[in-house]
């Protein structure tokens, strides 16, 4: 079996070196390292990996321009496996990893940094996302079960979702909803559908759907 070409991306240059020399030493080659999302694309173009491994808040703002690359990656390098990274359990960022992992054969990955304390364990985890598994995080798991317990109705919708459904709260079109996000229209209908479908709002003679989901968000935040 050949080697698994890894790339990490974080900008903690001791975790990043550390990690590198682990995973050499575990026998994996480190093809490539980045401090930010932007050199980890970059790295990507010039020559993609089996796996990056990706913290979730890299510069410059520290929120989420992990996740941002990542979605950029299953877009343009699908053949790429993904391992994020994350310090606290993030449910709204790994939803949207999740949505992001739909109709590939791929691997994707979720996990708690402190999670990283066994190598072994974690090259184990690598082999099998690498391999085209989905590996995520108990503690994860463990708040979205939570979220569905407590009966929130968008517990289940990621932060982007939310963020589309506020504004057809506001009644605004799609391509409306696009320019203020700054995304595609097909992007908006691709979110709306999957709000849809989380709400389990299933199609009638009518199909008011959007506007079942507009009041289903307006009495949640009441």
């Amino acid at each position: 079996m050949s080697q698994i070409r890894v790339v990490i991306a974080d900008d903690d240059v001791l975790l990043r070196e550390g990690l590198a020399s682990l995973l050499t030493q575990a026998g994996l080659d480190v093809v490539g390292r980045a401090g930010d999302a932007e050199e980890l694309l970059a790295l990507l173009e010039k020559d993609p990996p089996d796996l990056a491994i990706i913290d979730i808040r890299m510069p410059p703002t520290y929120t989420a321009e992990g996740l941002d690359a990542a979605v950029k990656i299953r877009d343009r390098f699908p053949d790429v496996s993904l391992l994020l990274l994350s310090a606290h359990v993030e449910v709204d960022h790994a939803l949207e990893l999740l949505d992001s992992a739909n109709n590939t054969a791929k691997g994707m990955g979720y996990l708690l940094k402190s999670r990283v304390t066994d190598i072994s364990d974690f090259v184990s985890t690598i082999d099998r996302i690498a391999a085209g598994s989905s590996v995520i995080d108990p503690a994860l798991v463990y708040e979205l079960v939570a979220a569905k317990r407590r009966g929130d109705p968008l517990g289940a919708l990621s932060s982007r979702e939310r963020d589309v459904l506020t504004l057809m709260a506001e009644g605004l079109s799609n391509a409306g909803i696009g320019r203020r996000l700054w995304i595609t229209e097909g992007t908006v209908e691709k979110h709306v559908r999957s709000i849809l479908t989380k709400l389990d709002l299933s199609e009638t003679a009518d199909d008011h759907r959007r506007v079942r989901a507009v009041i289903l968000y307006l009495d949640t935040i009441g």
